[in-house]
């Protein structure tokens, strides 16, 4: 698998990271979000390097572990101080920032990619309780029992897997 997460990438966000970074919205559910998406990747019109970007910026700039309103928009606003970095096109970029935007706020999306990029953070729900409910899921992937057992059960472990985010070695 090909990834457009580098080692340099995750140092730069951990730089700024306010919270605990093996905390509940830190590098694990990150890392479990990018697996998550690499599997919701597989349908069609899904694009891969937007889910697996995603992962990494939708909670970066978070302030608490509970409510925070807003933390969406400012993890979009650190995906544009990276542009420089990211090996993405104008389209893909909008499609990013959306999806960090509005993962919290809004149910769906009319785009497959963003849809996919909702369901990886809501298939990690488990992390804090809640086993993820089909209704609330957008793409027909994700609501497959299949694939919500196993992000659930995948989500019960806090702990980094190995090679997280495609990358060799241990990143934390």
């Amino acid at each position: 698998m090909t990834t457009v997460i580098t080692a340099e990438m995750l140092a730069m966000i951990k730089g700024q990271y306010q919270l605990q970074w093996n905390g509940t919205h830190g590098v694990i559910h990150w890392s479990r979000v990018f697996e998550n998406g690499i599997r919701l990747a597989e349908q069609e019109g899904v694009n891969v390097r937007v889910v697996q970007l995603f992962s990494i910026f939708h909670d970066s700039r978070r302030e608490n572990e509970h409510r925070d309103k807003g933390h969406g928009r400012r993890g979009a606003e650190l995906a544009a101080e990276f542009r420089d970095y990211l090996p993405i096109n104008d389209e893909e970029f909008l499609l990013l920032t959306t999806a960090c935007e509005l993962h919290t706020s809004a149910a769906t999306h009319v785009n497959r990619t963003v849809q996919a990029c909702f369901d990886s953070d809501r298939l990690d729900l488990g992390r804090v309780g809640i086993i993820p409910d089909p209704q609330y899921l957008c793409t027909p992937l994700a609501k497959e029992k299949n694939i919500i057992d196993w992000a659930y059960d995948r989500s019960l472990h806090h702990k980094l897997a190995p090679q997280p985010f495609g990358l060799a070695g241990d990143e934390e």
